[in-house]
């Protein structure tokens, strides 16, 4: 019994002495920083991942600043009315001569049927609802979408291009679009210009699109030539420095060079619209930065800016 009795006696002398190691003013400072920790820790676990940025999140966005001064500003509008009454004005001086033409090389056409070259989106269709639906679903550009809003036949004359080419055919000269819509979208596209009033009737295919001939690729040179064969070029209108010259592939220091090189046709036979939503100048920096994903593009444009 006696050793039964010490045995007890032990047993809760331990407890005694564990239960006043666990009340010790030590080790409740211990488990309460302890516990104010792990509930730190849990509290900061999704603000570190929300600064996890998905670089391609903001992909459409990119654009929304260009989109809303297509959509929203008075300079763009006026920038292009002024653009077209360029146009205009030129084209007045252009059928008093007879030698002149937008297209470099071409001579002794003055017996020629008079013609302009218009390229159509951003030059005389405004497809800035597109994009806004791009940025408002954070998307980028897509084939599909594209031939999607394309087909709907819903987009709105660019201010002054109505006016330019009435006043053109009015005046005996036939108007050309040469754009890089796909043949599939022809008839969309003649339809939605139809449908403004731009003129597009008559038995001269005057809707040129990318693929209708096998030769009529990307480049629109080929396009040109086609309507240089049998018609004086007036006038050349477009967003993109390609609606005038050859310039894909070529470095931004080249395109630069061709801009100087043909400085005597800008603002005379060459008219050329604001367009900062999208062209070839995008491509030509992308491919300078050798950049796939939407993240390396947006940090190639970045990398090329000039800070001085």
């Amino acid at each position: 019994m006696k050793s039964q009795t010490h045995n007890a006696t032990g047993t809760q002398g331990s407890n005694t002495a564990s239960s006043r190691g666990l009340n010790s003013p030590v080790l409740n400072y211990i488990s309460a920083l302890s516990v104010a920790l792990l509930v730190f820790l849990v509290s900061c676990a999704p603000a570190r991942r929300a600064t996890v940025v998905d670089q391609d999140s903001s992909a459409g966005h990119e654009t929304l600043n260009a989109a809303v001064w297509m959509q929203l500003s008075a300079e763009y509008a006026g920038s292009a009315l002024q653009a077209y009454r360029v146009a205009t004005m030129q084209l007045g001086e252009a059928l008093k001569d007879t030698s002149w033409s937008a297209l470099p090389g071409q001579h002794g056409a003055g017996s020629f049927q008079s013609a302009v070259i218009l390229d159509v989106d951003e030059t005389v269709l405004d497809n800035s609802p597109f994009q806004a639906r791009l940025v408002r679903a954070n998307q980028t550009f897509a084939r599909d979408a594209w031939n999607e809003w394309v087909r709907e036949e819903r987009a709105l004359p660019i201010p002054g291009a109505l006016d330019f080419v009435r006043s053109a055919s009015d005046a005996g000269v036939r108007v050309f679009y040469v754009t890089n819509r796909s043949s599939d979208l022809e008839e969309a596209t003649r339809n939605n210009l139809i449908a403004y009033g731009f003129p597009v009737a008559g038995d001269v295919d005057v809707v040129l699109t990318r693929g209708e001939l096998a030769a009529w690729t990307g480049d629109k040179s080929s396009r040109r030539d086609f309507v240089a064969k049998d018609h004086r070029i007036l006038l050349l209108v477009g967003d993109d420095l390609n609606d005038f010259v050859v310039a894909d592939g070529v470095s931004s220091e080249g395109r630069s060079a061709l801009v100087d090189q043909n400085a005597a046709y800008w603002g005379s036979r060459w008219i050329v619209l604001p367009n900062p939503v999208y062209g070839s100048w995008e491509r030509t920096v992308n491919q300078e930065g050798a950049a796939r994903s939407r993240s390396e593009q947006i940090r190639a444009k970045s990398e090329a800016l000039r800070t001085q």
